[in-house]
């Protein structure tokens, strides 16, 4: 009895030793551990995470501000190990008293909570990049900032306090800036430059394509210069907020939308918490669901939001608003990739709005074949999210899945199962979403919906189209060119001959000849 009784007790110190030990988890202690989540698990990502991150911000701000971008992206290096990242726009500047949580708090930001297309969506991005700066090289972020040409910059030095996810301001001042409005943030950081294959000079030329009307200058370690000058002078149209649409909406976020609604009366949630539900549509789905109209959302039970979800589920509706999307487009899709592909032959597409988890999303596509590009490798496939290029993970990606399970045989152009097509093209995938679902917080992968892999598919499919009709008319003219070409080598030779066997006279020869290069001129034209 003593002994049970001294294993309780031995038990319970144990459980109340293991209660002392438990406490809550700072979200910058928990990335500091797992910085790799985040994309800076190598040096040589390190910084290219970094600049997208500085960039795809400073292209949000520009855009909702109505300005065309100017962004420099400068990069010095300061040891053997470790760089300067500079990047420097003419966006509307940022308030100071927004500074420190902008950059020096994780999970801050204003996109998570509307329906509208953005570049960011985490709160993460480019306070990761601050907080990744200081953990390799102990240094803060210098930020300077100017929102009017009448007023002077704000500048700060910023650390990051990993333990309670709060900014530290070691040093603020007003300075001279030369700028009317803008941005510009300083980051040291340990890391790795090159050129090439995922590198960022490679995200800044595919930044290119999908931003036609920005300007983008990168200044290399080296000196070298690349500017990337904008393919357009209009600013792409402003996405709007809207609510979800209903298609595809699951029951825990419904749910949620109950509880959380201001509306009294389901009938009124229905048609004012979800687009394209009008009142008629309304009083269908609640009679059908048995459901009184008048009902408080607040107050549905489980079981009857399950009938609510399944009527829906059964209902027809209109399409998504595209308002809240910004699409490249086609035409300047292709006008980008005419600006930075030496290619023969062109073509875009833009799909109808579609629908995944209640989430609007537009696919657009767009193919450049033959001229200089490489004849012997696999083609070249950019993915883009939000008009922002995908460099890493791209086996795991939904559009790589979609694009090598096109059979690009029946386009004219080689293929080995499970793989990219062989031969000079280059592939171009977009997505343009109120919510890409990444499958990490490094945002480098689309998850694999079956609704988004069905609209990537229908429109690389409508591109390698018309791609094959033009592979098909190419081969045709070479097949022509060539038998063209043993006619006007052998031809003198046949003539020739003839009149040797039968003893032609000169002007016979010549009447022959004149009627064979008729015949070889009528067959150029042909």
């Amino acid at each position: 009895m003593q002994t049970k009784l001294s294993e309780n007790k031995l038990e319970m110190n144990h459980a109340i030793e293991q209660a002392k030990k438990q406490r809550e988890i700072s979200i910058s202690e928990f990335f500091t551990k797992n910085r790799h989540l985040l994309g800076f698990d190598s040096p040589l990502k390190a910084i290219s995470t970094t600049v997208k991150e500085s960039v795809d911000n400073s292209l949000d701000a520009c855009e909702e501000s109505n300005i065309l971008p100017n962004i420099e992206v400068e990069i010095k290096q300061t040891t053997q190990e470790r760089f300067q990242v500079t990047i420097e726009d003419n966006g509307p500047g940022i308030v100071k008293e927004q500074i420190p949580k902008i950059f020096g708090k994780l999970l801050y930001g204003s996109k998570f909570h509307t329906l509208m297309q953005g570049r960011g969506q985490q709160g993460i991005g480019v306070s990761a990049s601050v907080l990744y700066g200081q953990l390799t090289t102990g240094k803060p972020a210098k930020i300077t900032s100017k929102i009017s040409k009448n007023k002077p910059a704000y500048y700060c030095e910023l650390h990051f306090d990993t333990q309670k996810n709060e900014p530290e301001i070691t040093r603020a001042e007003e300075v001279e800036w030369n700028k009317e409005h803008g941005t510009k943030i300083i980051i040291e950081m340990e890391g790795k430059y090159q050129r090439g294959k995922r590198s960022v000079s490679e995200y800044i030329k595919y930044t290119a394509v999908s931003n036609p009307h920005a300007k983008l200058t990168l200044i290399e370690p080296d000196g070298t210069t690349i500017v990337y000058p904008r393919a357009t002078n209009h600013p792409p149209a402003k996405s709007k907020e809207i609510k979800p649409h209903p298609d595809g909406i699951e029951l825990g976020i419904l749910i949620n939308m109950l509880k959380n609604t201001k509306s009294r009366t389901l009938q009124a949630f229905l048609t004012t918490d979800f687009s394209r539900i009008g009142a008629g549509t309304a009083k269908k789905i609640c009679a059908e669901a048995n459901i009184n109209t008048n009902a408080r959302p607040t107050r549905i039970a489980k079981q009857e939001a399950d009938n609510l979800l399944q009527t829906i589920r059964k209902t027809k509706f209109v399409s998504p608003q595209t308002d809240c999307l910004s699409p490249i487009g086609e035409d300047l899709l292709k006008r980008s990739l005419k600006k930075e592909f030496d290619a023969e032959f062109f073509v875009t597409v833009t799909r109808p709005a579609a629908v995944y988890r209640g989430n609007p999303f537009i696919i657009e596509a767009g193919l450049a074949y033959g001229g200089s590009l490489n004849r012997e490798t696999n083609a070249e496939l950019i993915r883009f999210a939000n008009k922002v290029p995908l460099q890493y993970q791209q086996s795991a990606c939904s559009i790589s899945k979609s694009v090598t399970r096109t059979k690009w045989k029946q386009y004219g152009l080689h293929q080995s199962n499970g793989n990219l097509p062989t031969g000079p093209l280059v592939i171009a995938v977009h997505m343009a979403s109120v919510w890409v679902p990444f499958t990490s917080e490094s945002k480098e992968s689309i998850a694999h919906y079956p609704e988004i892999i069905k609209e990537i598919k229908l429109a690389v499919q409508e591109c390698g189209r018309q791609l094959g009709k033009y592979v098909r008319k190419q081969g045709k003219v070479k097949d022509e060119a060539k038998k063209r070409s043993y006619l006007e080598k052998y031809v003198p030779v046949i003539g020739e001959a003839l009149k040797e066997i039968l003893a032609l006279k000169d002007k016979d020869e010549k009447i022959i000849n004149e009627n064979l290069k008729d015949y070889l001129e009528r067959s150029r034209k042909l």
